[in-house]
């Protein structure tokens, strides 16, 4: 086994996930591209002989239609996590009612699919917020992954605005979508929240070190399309200041990088996508060696073990949140600012 670890995670979006949140409403049939796109991520992880997080959407997991695509997933051994139920990027704003409402009915699907509850969790588009770890932490919840420490969320949310047909109050509901300016001030490293009655461990979404731009694939995959050597040598660089700064990465994927332009052209505005499949999928591998040659990949679960250096029991489907996992407080504590 490699010295270094490195965990990998999929936010498992769907295609109405993203015309949702972009304002439109050809969402509401709730289309997918699951039977595309899960069988060739599954392909492409055996072949390398890798397993990762998989963070499903609750709303997902109760249609039929994706039980198959679905069911794979758990098959093939990825841990799963939850993603929510309603995938909404202004989760952060809920309140409390609204949140227990989320997580009863999320972990309800989840668990049925998988046959245990999910220990970890992941905000849609990185939402945060002081009630969802409370929420969190009362469930009994291993880990959090919702943080991005960068300081280009404000920019990516004018991307997103000039890219949108939103207006009014939908435009209000997204005035914090990707985070602000002081979330590229957060620990890379992870670390435990304090003030919560049981542990909860933040494993956060992997920037480059000091300068705090994104190294997640679908970054890499936009980087591409001016350069694919120019990409890879960017992530090759911030994974050699993550071992400097001894930084475990954890590193995000989503499903958009495996799809072409050619395939969903639906999903035109979102970036990446005016590549088509063949190129991405190729660069994907790259960006994939180049991990592979330097770490161990693993799941989020693997990664908080380590972290804090004892087993994390799954819970059974009908285990009850007030109990919490046996795990150990990390040996850093970090309070919601």
């Amino acid at each position: 086994m490699k010295q270094r670890l490195a965990s990998l995670s999929l936010d498992l979006d769907n295609k109405w996930s993203y015309l949702k949140t972009q304002g439109l409403e050809s969402w509401q049939s709730l289309p997918s591209y699951f039977d595309l796109v899960v069988p060739r991520i599954l392909g492409l992880l055996a072949r390398r002989d890798l397993t990762m997080t998989c963070f499903v959407v609750g709303q997902d997991a109760v249609l039929p239609k994706n039980h198959e695509p679905l069911s794979a997933i758990v098959a093939a051994g990825h841990e799963i996590g939850n993603h929510s139920f309603l995938h909404e990027p202004w989760l952060h704003e809920y309140t409390p009612t609204q949140l227990r409402d989320d997580f009863d009915r999320s972990e309800a699907a989840i668990g049925k699919l998988a046959g245990y509850r999910p220990i970890g969790f992941r905000g849609p588009g990185f939402s945060l917020s002081a009630g969802v770890l409370s929420e969190l932490s009362r469930r009994g919840y291993a880990y959090d992954a919702s943080t991005f420490p960068t300081f280009i969320g404000p920019l990516a949310r004018a991307y997103f605005f000039a890219r949108s047909p939103l207006s009014g109050g939908q435009l209000d509901s997204r005035r914090k979508l990707y985070g602000s300016l002081r979330d590229g001030l957060r620990s890379l490293r992870a670390y435990d929240w304090k003030g919560f009655d049981h542990p909860l461990l933040e494993i956060p979404v992997t920037t480059f070190p000091l300068v705090r731009s994104p190294i997640h694939l679908t970054y890499l995959v936009y980087l591409s399309r001016w350069s694919e050597p120019l990409a890879m040598a960017y992530l090759q660089s911030a994974l050699r200041a993550c071992r400097w700064s001894g930084v475990a990465p954890s590193f995000l994927l989503h499903p958009t990088d495996f799809l072409g332009g050619d395939e969903e052209p639906d999903l035109s505005f979102f970036p990446g996508m005016d590549i088509n499949a063949n190129r991405k999928l190729a660069f994907v591998e790259r960006v994939l060696d180049c991990l592979q040659r330097g770490y161990d990949c693993v799941p989020l679960r693997d990664h908080a073990e380590a972290v804090l250096g004892c087993p994390i029991e799954l819970r059974t489907a009908d285990h009850q949140h007030a109990e919490s996992p046996h795990v150990e407080v990390a040996p850093r504590a970090e309070a919601l600012v």
